[in-house]
């Protein structure tokens, strides 16, 4: 399996990053040889708060591309934010894989790696700490981060649940 990170980050026309997580070549053998095919993990989002991955399988690597994110597309989810951060500390588990995300001080920067920095990056969060524990799997840990992002809940969101004033809740 291949990963790829640095300078893959991608401004579309219509306004989304887009970033390939990973590439996995994938062979099958039958009675004339190896026939190849390429599966691509691809996030995508608008920088502002929505963010979204998807999958692609085909027989080239751009076509699976470009099929991850079509699905990447169909999947946005709005994220909570507080500034250029997290609202709170939070885990997300799927599988084997778990993320811890954590807030920090606006200056801190992206402290990610691998498939959590792609999506953190495409999210438009510009200060966070973030540890992969557990499974380095890009699958898992791509679904995990997204889970743990779907969590989040800013004390405007909390106060209106509770029925209380945001003052009551922070303090």
């Amino acid at each position: 399996m291949a990963q790829f990170g640095g300078p893959s980050l991608r401004e579309r026309e219509d306004g989304y990053k887009e970033k390939v997580v990973s590439v996995n070549k994938v062979s099958k053998t039958v009675k004339g040889g190896r026939i190849f095919k390429f599966a691509a993990l691809v996030v995508v989002g608008d920088g502002k708060g929505k963010v979204g991955f998807g999958i692609g399988k085909a027989a080239e690597v751009s076509g699976a591309v470009k099929k991850g994110i079509d699905e990447a597309k169909k999947n946005l989810v709005e994220v909570s934010l507080r500034k250029s951060t997290i609202p709170h500390e939070v885990i997300g588990e799927f599988g084997a894989g778990r993320v811890l995300m954590k807030p920090a001080a606006p200056g801190t920067g992206v402290i990610a790696g691998g498939a959590v920095r792609a999506i953190v990056e495409v999210l438009g969060i510009k200060d966070i700490r973030t540890k992969a524990l557990r499974s380095n799997n890009p699958y898992n840990v791509v679904r995990a981060t997204m889970k743990a992002l779907r969590a989040l809940r800013t004390a405007d969101e909390i106060a209106t649940i509770r029925g209380k004033l945001v003052k009551e809740i922070l303090y």
